[in-house]
């Protein structure tokens, strides 16, 4: 059973995923006409004038919301790996699938603001709801939201929950047990509390860890100031194959900038729309493009943190990942040390030679980034469950999945499962499947939409949407409001 769950595992993540979002990405990029660009301004002053409502959360509280999913384990432990198999050039390439990834995260998110729902007084929204919507097929959007439901409500919370045990046990020497009992109480107490709680603790947690970390990077790079040439010299030199040291594995240095990008900032992974369909708005590009600007701080300020951390300190070794030297050394700097966490945890010690300080600050920062993807993912599953039920019976159901929701957590916390993980990454895998092929042929509302706002913009106006004048279908939701104002 394991080795087949492993097969489809393999499969579901191969480089023709992998390479398929960067070039989905691309092409985003070239129809919006480089929109990550042109209306950067824009992400700025929709995050300052967000409003909220009873049903919707303010903008910024929707990106915090997704940033609580994206900013997690994998911005840790994700850019350490990417360095330690790819070399410093693999940073490069993240930096690149972020930028190109703006272009994915604008177009699943405004596509999930044009087909939102609302339901029971809240905003719904996200892959499932857009699928549907324009397809004009349920079981399509079905399939997605059973995967999402199973993925983000069973599988991949233990996953986090284990992360935070062990990060907290190998540093303050707490038991699991005692993790898994803090995390379920305070976690059931979030999501009881319903979306705008989430939001509400995702806007206060999310700045104030991130910041935290970003502070500790930018003293690492002050306390080194003389290597800042010598650093970014090394990146880009790595990246292209110009540095003599790192130039034999050009492949491996974007193999895994692309991977590991897409693991941090989930551009086109399907879980960023659910959070962007929460926000109210009165045109869907506002949405997507804040929704653009969280991969931005994901990838160059979250991830960046931590390549920086790494580089500055030099502790980092590279290895060959295959091939017929696979195992060996390019460099090693910290003999003894496998690839991961271990490296971030290694340079603070370093930076800040204080006994226990490497490993109690990266264990807090996981906890804070673990925690908060946790909320993401409730959200996420509630948010499918949402789609296929309504008024009592989504109420029980809501009920009975936050019973499982809590006892996955508790579970993953004092016991780890091989099979879970995978479990999980094949729930994602096939989120991202669903998703990415679905938005190629969902793409053209996004892009009758981005005119439409861009129109309004040049004529002084405060954008407002009304599919109907742009000939989209199916927008019940934005219908229904524009026929209220009248």
């Amino acid at each position: 059973m394991e080795e087949m769950l492993t097969t489809v595992n393999n499969w579901l993540w191969s480089p023709v995923m992998i390479y398929g979002i960067l070039i989905v990405g691309l092409i985003f990029t070239f129809m919006t006409r480089f929109m990550q660009v042109r209306f950067f301004k824009d992400m700025f002053v929709q995050l300052a004038k967000g409003e909220k409502s009873s049903a919707g959360v303010s903008s910024f509280e929707a990106m915090a919301m997704a940033l609580s999913g994206r900013i997690g384990v994998g911005n840790i432990a994700g850019t350490a790996t990417a360095i330690a198999f790819g070399g410093p050039g693999a940073i490069f390439w993240m930096w690149v699938l972020g930028f190109i990834g703006a272009a994915t995260a604008y177009v699943e998110s405004t596509l999930a603001q044009i087909y939102k729902e609302e339901k029971n007084g809240i905003y719904r929204g996200g892959p499932a709801y857009y699928i549907h919507k324009f397809s004009g097929k349920k079981w399509l959007g079905m399939v997605f939201a059973v995967v999402g439901v199973l993925a983000m409500a069973i599988l991949m919370p233990t996953v986090q929950s284990n992360s935070i045990a062990d990060a907290m046990n190998n540093a303050f020497n707490i038991p699991a047990w005692v993790s898994g009992v803090f995390l379920v109480v305070f976690i059931g107490i979030i999501i009881v509390g319903g979306v705008k709680r989430i939001a509400t603790v995702a806007s206060i947690i999310v700045p104030f860890m991130a910041g935290a970390y970003i502070l500790i990077a930018l003293i690492i790079i002050i306390l080194n100031v003389d290597q800042i040439p010598t650093v970014f010299g090394l990146i880009f030199s790595s990246a292209f194959g110009a540095n003599e040291m790192f130039g034999g594995i050009l492949g491996a240095a974007i193999a895994w900038g692309v991977k590991r990008g897409i693991y941090a900032n989930e551009a086109g992974q399907g879980t960023g729309p659910h959070h962007a369909a929460a926000a109210e708005v009165s045109h869907p590009v506002k949405q997507g493009l804040v929704q653009a600007f969280s991969i931005y701080f994901d990838t160059f300020l979250v991830c960046t943190a931590t390549a920086f951390i790494i580089l500055f300190t030099g502790q980092y070794n590279v290895a060959y990942e295959s091939g017929p030297k696979a195992g060996e050394f390019i460099v090693e700097h910290v003999p003894g040390i496998e690839a991961g966490t271990a490296y971030t945890q290694a340079a603070l010690e370093h930076a800040f030679p204080l006994a226990g300080f490497g490993a109690g600050f990266v264990a807090i920062a996981l906890f804070f980034f673990a925690f908060t993807t946790i909320m993401a993912y409730y959200y996420i599953a509630e948010t499918n469950l949402a789609y296929f039920l309504e008024g009592k019976k989504l109420k029980i159901a809501i009920i009975f999945m936050q019973l499982i929701f809590l006892i996955g957590l508790y579970y993953g916390s004092v016991k780890t499962s091989t099979a879970a993980w995978t479990l999980g990454d094949i729930g994602l895998g096939l989120m991202v499947w669903v998703n990415v092929i679905a938005l190629l042929f969902l793409v053209k509302p996004t892009l009758i939409a981005l005119k439409d706002y861009e129109q309004q913009k040049k004529e002084g106006k405060d954008p407002t949407f009304d599919p109907i004048k742009l000939g989209i279908k199916n927008a019940d939701y934005w219908v229904k409001k524009n026929e209220e104002k009248k």
